[in-house]
């Protein structure tokens, strides 16, 4: 894993081979922190990573300066990288939930300025997702909600979509509150 751009730049941590994560390319990261950077105040931003994985994510919000990030993951593994990572980093702007991104949803009475979503591309859940996390209050008012899909998977017609992004088989959907 590599961290592409600001403060961690050129970061590599070794990816420990029980990870069961498929890590957002450095292509598709690239240029979503490319568009993201011309519309957003990193700074001021309090950002959820959901289904973080490795928390590819997630570190490159911390390394672009974001006021807090908050990782969702499930598998203990994928937990401990995370920690791990954060503290090579020596970060401590962040938090580390091990437990089901649904039930986070569900329950948090939180507010983030960006939820990034990254559900494996087959979870049977993939297509209400946005619906979920928009209906949870989750997302601050003027937040936004980014979910990364696959090519068959089509959010076009949701109504707080906004536009879609695609990177090779990486694709990135906005979405804002309506």
């Amino acid at each position: 894993m590599r961290i592409v751009s600001g403060n961690f730049r050129g970061r590599r941590f070794q990816l420990p081979k029980n990870l069961k994560a498929r890590p957002t390319t450095d292509f598709a990261k690239e240029n979503l922190f490319n568009i993201l950077a011309n519309r957003l105040d990193f700074d001021e931003l309090r950002v959820l990573d959901l289904f973080a994985g490795t928390g590819s994510i997630g570190f490159e919000f911390l390394s672009r300066d974001a006021k807090s990030v908050t990782f969702v993951e499930q598998y203990g593994p994928h937990v401990r990288f995370i920690q791990e990572v954060a503290h090579k980093l020596n970060v401590t702007n962040y938090s580390v939930v091990n437990g089901d991104a649904y039930r986070f949803i569900g329950s948090s009475g939180a507010k983030y300025d960006l939820i990034f979503a990254d559900a494996p591309y087959a979870d049977e859940k993939l297509s209400s997702l946005p619906d979920l996390i928009l209906a949870s209050e989750l997302l601050a008012e003027n937040g936004l909600l980014l979910v990364e899909h696959g090519k068959t998977t089509d959010f076009s017609q949701h109504p707080s979509f906004k536009e879609m992004r695609e990177y090779g088989s990486v694709h990135f959907s906005f979405f804002e509150k309506v």
